[in-house]
């Protein structure tokens, strides 16, 4: 069986929205019927339960090159972001936490949240759809606690130079939150390469699972010096231990979980990680590029505007075209069976390894449909 096969909503569409959520494999559909079967015959099998979260554990370590002990599994990014920031001390001599404009909404949000303790938020400008480099020179200094960067930007598709950002944050002794929500799945991505010291992502886009489900990588040597308030019993060194008495973390990473993990999410979630493994991140980003390749020429072509950068290093798994109506445009293509998605005025286009050239014909024998809400350059 292909690849393709293996996601029964080809059968009847042209899906191109993996930038919101991954296309249903039999591969998830099937865990999700396992986990069913496993609370049916079993009851409460919670030690099952707990072993499950301990394989997502180890696949999302695998998934970016780390240690399992360094991986909180969490309900979602902004889940292990407000861990993460209530174990940071904004008091004790650094209090700036750089923003990049180009976040998703709830990062940025938990970072501002954390100014009645004591952070002061500064804000990285866009120029355009990019990010200049002198832009961070400017907002990082000495003061800086944190960098908070997007890998892949969710509105236009624009990937910032990471390990650029890193070295300039590492010099001026800051540490770096990566979030790779929009990256992870789509591309081969080593978190110890990259230099970065947290990553959050999780399993609904490029990953192949379903909401409710993400990770935050702790790099090991951080981990003790961090003793977050905002957690729960999944977050104690003994989570079977039931004490009302005292606060004990674990010395790993799941010091910045929280409450009862999402079992069924964990179901669905390994199966969709496994299939990425099984296909291969080399595959996977070389059957992207060819796509993403492809739109950009067609939609220049044809005299569309293209928001995103054209540079393949600077752009992740979407490709985003400017429109007069892009809630409109939306609707309009899913009647024609072409699913795709906006954020702003941008049409997101986001292929993945199960899309092909003929799913690229029906994007534009759609786009050419409705032209008249498409901008020209």
């Amino acid at each position: 069986m292909s690849v393709r096969d293996q996601f029964p909503i080809f059968d009847t569409k042209a899906y191109l929205n993996s930038c919101s959520q991954g296309a249903l494999s039999h591969q998830v559909a099937d865990a999700y019927r396992q986990y069913l079967e496993d609370w049916d015959e079993k009851g409460s099998p919670w030690e099952l339960w707990v072993k499950h979260t301990e394989t997502a554990r180890t696949e999302f370590a695998g998934l970016i090159g780390v240690e399992p002990d360094e991986v909180a599994v969490t309900t979602s990014a902004s889940a292990g972001v407000s861990s993460l920031a209530s174990a940071i001390d904004f008091t004790a001599g650094r209090d700036r936490v750089v923003v990049t404009d180009f976040e998703f909404p709830t990062v940025a949000q938990i970072w501002h949240a954390q100014e009645r303790r004591g952070a002061k938020i500064v804000h990285v400008p866009a120029v355009d759809n990019e990010i200049p480099m002198e832009n961070f020179e400017a907002a990082i200094d000495e003061n800086t606690e944190l960098v908070s960067m997007t890998h892949v930007c969710f509105r236009n598709g624009s990937k910032l130079d990471v390990p650029a950002v890193v070295d300039m944050a590492h010099r001026n002794g800051a540490k770096v939150l990566l979030d790779s929500y929009q990256a992870l799945g789509s591309m081969r991505i080593d978190a110890r390469e990259l230099g970065v010291d947290f990553l959050v992502g999780g399993t609904v886009k490029y990953l192949l699972g379903s909401a409710g489900l993400a990770f935050l990588y702790v790099r090991k040597e951080l981990i003790d010096s961090l003793v977050p308030t905002s957690l729960g019993w999944f977050s104690q060194a003994d989570i079977f231990a039931m004490d009302i008495y005292a606060n004990t973390p674990s010395h790993s990473a799941r010091r910045f979980e929280m409450g009862t993990p999402p079992v069924p999410n964990i179901y669905g979630g390994v199966a969709g990680l496994r299939l990425v493994r099984e296909i291969g991140l080399d595959e996977i980003e070389a059957q992207i590029q060819e796509l993403t390749t492809a739109i950009n020429d067609e939609a220049t072509q044809r005299g569309f505007q293209v928001v995103s950068p054209r540079d393949p290093a600077k752009h992740g798994a979407m490709v985003t075209l400017r429109s007069t109506d892009a809630g409109e445009l939306v609707e309009r293509m899913n009647a024609d069976d072409v699913i795709v998605s906006s954020r702003n005025d941008n049409l997101r286009i986001s292929p993945h390894v199960y899309n092909d050239l003929s799913d690229i014909e029906r994007l534009f024998a759609s786009l050419e449909r409705h032209r008249e809400l498409l901008v020209q350059p």
